[in-house]
């Protein structure tokens, strides 16, 4: 990790420019134009994954943008992969829970193994099949439509799933569900819902992470972030919520803690602006 701090530092002096609160580290390689999950990997390293409509492939990429390799998900169909987590034995979780019309019943997120051990252009993975238990309809009246997710993380041995509100007037509200980390089919278990804010293009939270700590969670949106500190789990209850602007409304997709106190964020592209990979120091 100094490895990685020690190019980041360089390069905020010298090779990168601001974007609102952001400063850019770099761009992302063409192939992730869509792209929508980021973990960390070892070596000053990322893995990356797109949405919709692509391959069911990991991408590995270094911190000046160069691609690195492509890995082969196997026993996997990217239906709309929308975000990615790590638990500290390098597991990666691949959540395909994007739900944009609230009428899937085939939500699942896949569990692989450590990426970076593995020497082949495939990668095996493993299904976690969710369901929602307070989901009756498919889809459900445009005032409850709340069961699309584009955020995961990992924390000890549960994954926790954060909702894209699509509601119809906008509630403002996003669901906390909890399912097991391992292979196997479970009803999600909701345990809190808390309300972000009330504009439906900046509310919709598109992605997540959690300190190395623990003491931390953030939320994306696409333009704002929300830092919750002293989180208890159980009930996701916090201390404290800090809402940044980060002056920046592109379509952020992804973010990761790369210590307790740095996240990387990226965006999609859009037109001519996007598909950057930015620093962003709580």
């Amino acid at each position: 990790m100094n490895k990685v701090l020690s190019l980041i530092v360089i390069c905020t002096f010298v090779c990168c420019s601001n974007y609102g609160q952001l400063t850019k580290l770099t761009k992302l390689p063409k192939v992730l134009k869509e792209n929508s999950g980021m973990a960390i990997g070892k070596d000053s390293t990322l893995w990356f994954i797109n949405d919709s409509g692509n391959e069911d492939v990991l991408y590995q990429i270094n911190f000046k943008g160069k691609l690195l390799k492509e890995l082969k998900v196997k026993n996997a169909e990217n239906r709309d992969w929308e975000d990615l987590s790590r638990d500290l034995e390098g597991n990666l979780y691949i959540s395909d829970l994007g739900n944009n019309e609230n009428k899937r019943k085939d939500l699942v997120i896949y569990k692989t193994s450590n990426p970076d051990n593995e020497k082949g252009e495939k990668i095996a993975s493993e299904k976690i099949e969710i369901s929602y238990p307070d989901q009756k309809d498919f889809p459900p009246k445009k005032k409850n439509l709340k069961f699309d997710s584009e955020a995961i993380f990992h924390a000890g041995n549960k994954l926790y799933v954060i909702t894209k509100n699509r509601s119809k007037p906008f509630s403002g509200k996003t669901n906390i569900y909890a399912v097991p980390d391992e292979p196997g089919k479970y009803k999600a278990t909701l345990i809190n819902t808390i309300e972000t804010c009330k504009e439906a293009s900046f509310c919709q939270i598109t992605a997540c992470d959690i300190s190395p700590d623990g003491k931390k969670i953030v939320f994306l949106s696409y333009g704002r972030l929300w830092v919750y500190s002293n989180i208890k789990l159980a009930n996701f209850s916090y201390d404290h919520v800090n809402m940044i602007d980060l002056k920046l409304n592109t379509q952020l997709e992804s973010v990761s803690f790369l210590d307790d106190k740095t996240l990387l964020i990226s965006d999609e592209e859009d037109k001519k602006s996007g598909r950057n990979l930015y620093l962003f120091k709580l």
